[in-house]
């Protein structure tokens, strides 16, 4: 069965995350307040409250703006400048490949690489 709530609004896939079933439930199942929003000192994550609660949108590809500053400026503060732009280049591809192929089909080839 396909879970949507491992699809969020960034462009991951929340079905290789290290942190799921541990910390957190994937980015749909917790309304957009995965564990690492209070380390960023955010109630919830900025893309997710622009994406869903804003504009209702399912993902930041359907948006008329994507790529915008809050998509581009937004990544884990851990990673390097280069890492960053890539991480974003790479939500961004993954973002815009889902919305070509659809969210379910995009969830399903994902969830047949992870295994």
């Amino acid at each position: 069965m396909i879970d949507k709530a491992l699809a969020p609004v960034c462009g991951l896939y929340c079905g290789t995350c290290e942190y799921l079933e541990k910390q957190c439930q994937g980015c749909g199942n917790v309304n957009g307040k995965p564990f690492w929003t209070a380390q960023m000192k955010v109630e919830v994550c900025p893309l997710y409250d622009c994406c869903i609660n804003k504009k209702q949108l399912e993902h930041c590809g359907l948006c008329d703006e994507f790529p915008c500053k809050t998509f581009t400026d937004f990544y884990d503060p851990s990673l390097s400048i280069e890492e960053a732009k890539k991480s974003v280049l790479a939500r961004q591809s993954e973002i815009t490949e889902r919305q070509e192929i659809g969210t379910e089909k995009w969830l399903r080839e994902k969830d047949a690489v992870k295994k």
